[in-house]
């Protein structure tokens, strides 16, 4: 008897494992999704001007998994973009993460020469210092520049995109906001970098593109009424089990746009507002696959909770009270026989991109005796 799975989510991590099922086991799938367009939150599309839009923020794809690198090559080709994130600190357009190269910004060049010196006598070069561990100095001099940086970098951007002083936020988090012993100003430093050539929308539809799956959008998992052998979730495990433990919380993300008539807004594809504004960011998105046009289209970020119906999840936040709320939800979740949680909401884990291929793979991998 053929087996018949359901997926229910058509972003990367439900396209990867039904590309995995369809074509190496010959299985049948049904891919559904509430959204009325596949792809989850990496979805993009070409505006009027030629554009290519990144719907729910940008997406930079950065992996040194050469599993995850390949598997994602046989759906498209990518270019040799290494993203680079800009901050507005004290007036001053300078790089962050903070670096050797921020420090000769933002001070003059004899006091930036002395923390430099101190800064290489006290730590490796090449070595990513999170921020809260950096603070812990004895020097006077290293003392004021870990209060800086926890100030102009961290402390009001923190607070805007969490929603809470930094100390309530898990260390998961802090350690994405390191100081960089490097001259290094790329934001990222994985082996392979880039923004597919035609966008994450057809590299996903790509991987579905197989006669073994069949998508259905705008379809609710409660309205779905088939029997199927096996079920793969990737929506917010809570809401599977109807919230019967309580409600996971989440950030969310406001994106406003603007359309410029002007060719550019801004130098960088994304630049950090920290200590300005309400916002956080600004992402301007033609800088990713040098879209010509004599528009421009930006999108202004701003953080808020996560509301049910409201608005989307992005961010799960990681404590001590919300992982003993998963945990419960997990533990239930083993008890389901043929039912499998995977991805951001289905982990209630912060993923990137290569991280929910690879989880896909593996997850596939150990299913093989089954």
């Amino acid at each position: 008897m053929e087996c018949v799975n359901l997926i229910v989510g058509a972003g990367v991590s439900g396209a990867t494992l039904a590309r995995k099922l369809a074509e190496e086991k010959n299985q049948k799938i049904i891919v559904i999704d509430s959204k009325s367009h596949i792809g989850g939150n990496c979805y993009d599309y070409r505006d009027k001007n030629g554009i290519m839009i990144h719907q729910y923020g940008s997406h930079i794809f950065h992996t040194s998994d050469e599993k995850v690198w390949s598997f994602v090559r046989r759906f498209t080709d990518f270019n040799q973009y290494m993203h680079k994130v800009i901050a507005i600190i004290d007036g001053v357009e300078t790089t962050i993460p903070f670096n050797f190269n921020t420090l000769y910004d933002v001070f003059p060049t004899t006091l930036a020469k002395r923390l430099e010196e101190k800064l290489l006598a006290k730590f490796a070069y090449n070595k990513k210092v999170p921020i809260l561990e950096f603070q812990k100095q004895d020097d006077e001099d290293l003392k004021f520049l870990a209060n800086y940086v926890y100030e102009k970098v961290f402390l009001h951007y923190t607070t805007k995109q969490w929603g809470v002083s930094p100390n309530e936020v898990a260390g998961a988090v802090t350690a994405r906001v390191p100081v960089y012993l490097s001259k290094d100003n790329r934001y990222f430093q994985d082996k392979y970098q880039g923004i597919p050539l035609e966008g994450y929308t057809r590299m996903v539809e790509n991987m579905l593109n197989h006669p073994n799956i069949e998508v259905r959008l705008n379809t609710d998992y409660k309205t779905v009424k088939e029997h199927f052998d096996r079920i793969f979730y990737t929506g917010a495990i809570d809401e599977f089990f109807n919230y019967e433990f309580g409600q996971l919380p989440y950030r969310s993300v406001y994106f406003k746009f603007e359309e410029y008539d002007r060719e550019f807004y801004q130098k960088n594809s994304v630049v950090n507002y920290p200590c300005n504004y309400d916002f956080t960011r600004i992402h301007e998105y033609k800088h990713y696959l040098q879209d010509k046009s004599a528009k421009t289209v930006i999108a202004k970020e701003y953080s808020e909770f996560f509301e049910l119906g409201k608005n989307e999840r992005y961010y799960p936040i990681p404590n001590e009270e919300t992982e003993k709320l998963y945990a419960r939800y997990y533990e239930k979740a083993q008890t389901l026989p043929n039912v499998y949680f995977l991805g951001r909401l289905g982990d209630y884990k912060y993923y990137d991109m290569d991280k929910a291929i690879k989880r896909a793979l593996e997850l596939f991998e150990s299913i093989q005796g089954e």
